[in-house]
């Protein structure tokens, strides 16, 4: 990426994967059972938009993405879910110095240090940050939050491990390694 924070591409990826984020929340979830908590495939497509944009578009996707398919879908926006949201594309964005995903390069170390990153960002995000704010903004019970973001945590956890690797070998496999190219003289 440019020396500027948000390129025109990188403001387009943020446009486009909050769009995407928001589809397949509605269409791309499984409930649990446990009230307001889905298995949401929109958090893999977060975490290979954070590996290719990078940390500020993957907090804006998670942010902007999460606001408006609580608005949509729930009728307000339940923002102590959506700023967990932001902090797992934030966090695996800042991963994707680490993990060369835009050469090329995902291989077993690339997929084993994803997934480490994921797991950790994951538990921040959905068995500390969201219950909490839930706590402290909404004043809802302790028990109930935590088992929300238990759950919630849990599936995540499965889904960007699952989907998410899958989606980053695919994308590797379109781009070409980093020097395969030669120039003919």
């Amino acid at each position: 990426m440019n020396s500027k924070v948000l390129s025109i591409k990188t403001v387009v990826a943020i446009g486009i994967g909050a769009a995407v984020f928001i589809i397949l929340s509605r269409f791309g979830s499984i409930p649990t059972g446990i009230p307001n908590t889905n298995v949401e495939t929109s958090y893999a497509f977060l975490a290979l938009m954070s590996l290719l944009y990078g940390p500020v578009a993957g907090l804006l996707i998670g942010l902007i993405g999460h606001t408006i398919k609580d608005a949509v879908f729930y009728g307000a926006p339940w923002f102590s879910w959506i700023i967990a949201s932001g902090v797992v594309g934030l966090l695996i964005g800042l991963a994707a110095s680490r993990i060369k995903l835009r050469d090329g390069e995902f291989g077993i170390k690339a997929i084993i240090s994803f997934n480490i990153i994921q797991v950790i960002t994951n538990s921040i995000a959905w068995f500390l940050i969201a219950p909490t704010l839930d706590i402290f903004i909404y004043a809802e019970p302790a028990n109930k939050v935590y088992m929300q973001g238990l759950v919630a945590g849990a599936a995540n956890i499965v889904t960007v491990g699952v989907l998410g690797t899958l989606l980053a070998i695919a994308y590797a496999k379109t781009r070409p390694k980093k020097g395969s190219l030669t120039r003919e003289l």
